[in-house]
């Protein structure tokens, strides 16, 4: 792990101007997910990521004039352990820009001298993914917060598809209603993107929060036997059959520091 690849990495765990607001812009912004696999052993990785990512990026990320950030932990998932940041910048430019900042930036650049010259390891590999936005859901919603409610659960969904022309379908089907019954079906979206760049393109990735795991299940329920659903899914052209070749998700519980719980 060396430190030029810990200042890319911190680059993107910082997210940019991202709000609940950010849902009525009119341009996609680009969203990153960085997944930080680790491994249970003595050096305590899940520790060490976590107050890094806590202590240390996040305040160089407001430094550098980034926005809202969101951090996770693998709860059901298979590779699990693992950490995950979710990010959006208004553009890939603005991506660059901050990763250049937290660079430039001493006091970040000291503290991570000291935590790459710990023994050990600090994670196992970093995976990435760039996505861009929906056209519907150009942004990152920040659920809403209430005091000191319980942290949510959140589910991060990948829908792949055969082609890049069906991809496209299943996109036009979220904004043309799928994700208006969402909302109404009492699933609260986070954020929606078609991944540019990472693994098994081309997908779709989005993310949902729920109270529980409980009311997960009821509300997709609700989702499922509502009569405008079973309308959309059976217009010709767009069956699963048809538009998605295959869909994996995982659940995530925020870690206590992240600004998205």
């Amino acid at each position: 792990m060396t430190r030029r690849n810990l200042v890319t990495a911190a680059g993107g765990v910082a997210l940019a101007s991202a709000s609940a607001s950010a849902a009525s812009d009119t341009k996609p912004m680009i969203l990153v997910l960085t997944k930080l696999r680790l491994r249970n052993s003595a050096d305590n990785q899940m520790a060490r990521c976590s107050d890094f990512l806590a202590n240390s990026v996040m305040p160089a990320a407001q430094r550098a004039g980034v926005g809202t950030m969101g951090f996770f932990a693998s709860l059901i998932a298979p590779d699990t352990p693992y950490l995950l940041a979710v990010m959006s910048y208004p553009s890939l430019a603005a991506m660059e820009a901050a990763s250049a900042k937290m660079a430039a930036d001493k006091e970040y650049s000291k503290a991570l001298e000291a935590f790459d010259s710990q023994p050990g390891l600090n994670y196992v590999r970093m995976e990435r993914s760039v996505l861009r936005g929906f056209d519907a859901m150009p942004g990152i919603e920040v659920p809403p917060s209430e005091g000191k409610r319980p942290a949510r659960i959140f589910e991060l969904r990948t829908y792949e598809s055969n082609s890049s022309t069906s991809l496209k379908k299943k996109i036009k089907m979220f904004a043309d209603g799928e994700i208006a019954i969402f909302r109404k079906s009492g699933l609260l979206p986070v954020f929606f993107g078609e991944t540019i760049i990472g693994p098994n393109m081309p997908n779709l990735t989005y993310m949902l929060a729920y109270d529980d795991l409980t009311s997960r299940e009821k509300n997709w329920k609700v989702f499922g036997s509502s009569p405008e659903w079973q309308k959309l899914r059976s217009t010709p052209g767009l069956s699963d059959a048809e538009i998605v070749s295959n869909i994996s998700n995982v659940f995530l519980r925020p870690l206590p520091f992240s600004p998205i719980k």
